[in-house]
């Protein structure tokens, strides 16, 4: 599952992510990126994010763990 996150991240930040680096590290990282990256990522594994959940997601281990909960 993280080799997916990382994979659809660095697609969205057109950066390589190597899932230790907290996202907001990133130069392309900002609100527009965050989003297309939540969206990506819920069409990738079927489920949706709370707005409380989206806000938490700073880097892989956390996103992964929010979608292991909902899977």
């Amino acid at each position: 599952m993280k080799e997916r996150i990382k994979k659809i991240a660095s697609r969205v930040l057109t950066a390589d992510v190597d899932g230790n680096t907290l996202l907001n590290a990133y130069e392309t990282w900002d609100s527009l990126h965050h989003l297309n990256l939540i969206i990506e990522l819920e069409m990738e594994f079927g489920i949706s994010f709370e707005p409380e959940e989206i806000g938490q997601m700073d880097s892989i281990d956390v996103i992964e763990n929010i979608i292991k909960t909902k899977m």
